[in-house]
């Protein structure tokens, strides 16, 4: 759809945003800022974009999100080259985000919950009941794991991990900066 935006206009900027899942085009010298999901205790909610950026796509997926789950991650936000791209990552980090066989956990087949779902029998993520604080860090450091692994092969920027009021960040999130500034602020870890 972007592509198709794009063909034969000279647009600064233009996004196309499929229920949180977007690609973007930003012109030279121009930028973007996006709300990221998750946000809260410590971090912006807001992340600029700028046209030098390798960013091109930014995903949000999370067992509290649209689409079905396999972990418990409340919310995991993927910068990557391209939407496509940042899709992908935002599910495989978001489905590591997880602490296999907990009793706080409900997960249900997919296909119990809509019969035409591609998981089929795969069983998703309902409910997560209370986790101790050791509980929500091992699942992070689990989604971490991955998030780095994709970051150090070249296949994402930067992602953010959210569960239980914990966050966890893999790279550099681009942070709104003053008008005069084009620094890039690194978050730490929460």
């Amino acid at each position: 759809i972007l592509a198709a935006m794009l063909a034969g206009r000279c647009l600064d900027r233009a996004y196309v945003n499929n229920g949180g899942d977007c690609a973007l085009h930003l012109a030279r010298g121009r930028s973007m800022q996006l709300a990221i999901a998750g946000t809260g205790h410590g971090l912006a909610d807001r992340v600029e974009i700028r046209a030098e950026d390798p960013v091109r796509g930014v995903a949000t997926s999370g067992w509290r999100g649209r689409s079905f789950s396999l972990g418990i991650a409340d919310a995991v936000t993927v910068l990557a080259r391209t939407g496509a791209e940042a899709d992908a990552a935002a599910t495989i980090v978001a489905n590591a985000v997880d602490l296999p066989g907990h009793p706080a956990i409900i997960r249900q087949p997919a296909c119990d919950l809509a019969p035409d779902s591609d998981l089929g029998g795969r069983l998703v993520t309902t409910s997560v009941g209370t986790l101790s604080l050791g509980e929500v860090e091992d699942a992070l450091e689990r989604g971490l794991a991955v998030a780095e692994n994709l970051r150090r092969r070249g296949l994402i920027e930067s992602a953010a991990l959210f569960l239980s009021g914990q966050s966890r960040i893999s790279g550099s999130m681009m942070l709104p900066t003053a008008p005069d500034t084009t620094e890039k602020k690194e978050l730490v870890h929460a």
